[in-house]
């Protein structure tokens, strides 16, 4: 997957990447010839707290950039930000570049292969502290994952719409997501035309609420070309069939208390000490807001902040401008003190 076109919001940086050589994943695996992508938003040099912000499923570096900027929540006159690329999302090394594993033949992996990728880049970028880790759905997912793998090395963390272990629920999501791009006879050739059907599988029906469709529409027309115009736009970008079922393998096998050195979920979510805010909307059709909830009801020193919003999953990016305010105050005033917007 080449680059995708520049959308409106994102903020056009020098894309970086570092390789890793062969890359050992937890399960034994070994990726040939592997790279992590990233960004950095700021100057690494001018001796600021880094935040680091990971990807979410099937997303890029700009996932956050709605976040960052003069006066935003990760305001630059406050920080240096590392966007980075998550393993398998088609920038940072994945079944759809890789040249050695391509496709099917790319092992398996999960967010802690991630979180180890970005920690070897903060450790040849000498970084040696986080201020924080901030991300949304998976991101918020590795970002949970990163206060467990490495305590000392974490400040804060902001973790908008995360599970701490996957649910049942976003499990079968995945797994429906999958069958549906799989049916498609020209899946591996990674046709165009197999969007067609996940679109509004994922990018609708489970990423924002029943209350929000009803607002939005009232005639059948007007959802029909919705998603007419939603299938068009992924069909233009060419996501890689691949790269979906890789992260979404992932995704179904995370759990932060299988982390070496804790027996349950409960355990490695008390064993963080960063200052944890998790952020949720009442409902969560791909990662149940209950999640969320219990998460931080387990973690010491964690703040949980509802999102007042019926954008459901999409609640924690630009989509919603009412959302992208709220939680850039509610940020700012966690990481840097309060401020008037």
């Amino acid at each position: 997957m080449s680059h995708p076109v520049l959308q409106t919001g994102w903020i056009d940086r020098p894309h970086l990447s570092l390789s890793l050589g062969d890359f050992q994943t937890e399960m034994g695996g070994c990726i040939k010839d592997a790279f992590v992508s990233y960004v950095v938003h700021g100057d690494l040099q001018s001796g600021l707290p880094v935040v680091l912000c990971p990807s979410a499923i099937a997303s890029t570096h700009h996932r956050l950039d709605f976040l960052i900027g003069k006066g935003m929540g990760l305001d630059l006159a406050h920080c240096t930000v590392i966007a980075v690329d998550a393993l398998g999302n088609g920038l940072s090394i994945s079944p759809s570049n890789s040249q050695v594993q391509p496709g099917e033949k790319f092992p398996f992996i999960n967010l802690r292969d991630m979180v180890k990728s970005q920690s070897l880049l903060l450790d040849f970028l000498g970084v040696s502290q986080v201020h924080a880790v901030v991300g949304a759905s998976m991101g918020g997912m590795q970002a949970l994952q990163w206060a467990v793998s490495e305590p000392k090395r974490i400040q804060n963390v902001i973790a908008m719409t995360p599970m701490a272990r996957s649910t049942t629920w976003a499990r079968l999501m995945n797994e429906t997501s999958r069958r549906v791009l799989q049916a498609h006879p020209g899946w591996r050739e990674n046709d165009p035309q197999a969007w067609s059907a996940w679109v509004p599988l994922m990018q609708m029906i489970n990423s924002r609420t029943p209350e929000h469709w009803d607002a939005q529409y009232h005639e059948l027309s007007e959802l029909l070309n919705d998603i007419c115009s939603r299938v068009e736009a992924w069909q233009q970008q060419r996501y890689s069939v691949f790269d979906w079922i890789c992260q979404t393998h992932a995704y179904d096998a995370h759990d932060v208390g299988t982390t070496p050195g804790h027996y349950s979920t409960e355990s490695a979510l008390a064993s963080i000490r960063a200052q944890t805010l998790i952020m949720a909307p009442p409902l969560d059709l791909y990662n149940p807001a209950e999640s969320a909830k219990w998460a931080a009801k387990h973690i010491p020193n964690c703040r949980f902040i509802e999102i007042t919003s019926q954008w459901g999953h999409q609640s924690a990016t630009f989509a919603d401008t009412n959302s992208v305010k709220f939680l850039n105050q509610s940020i700012h005033a966690f990481l840097w003190g309060n401020t008037s917007f």
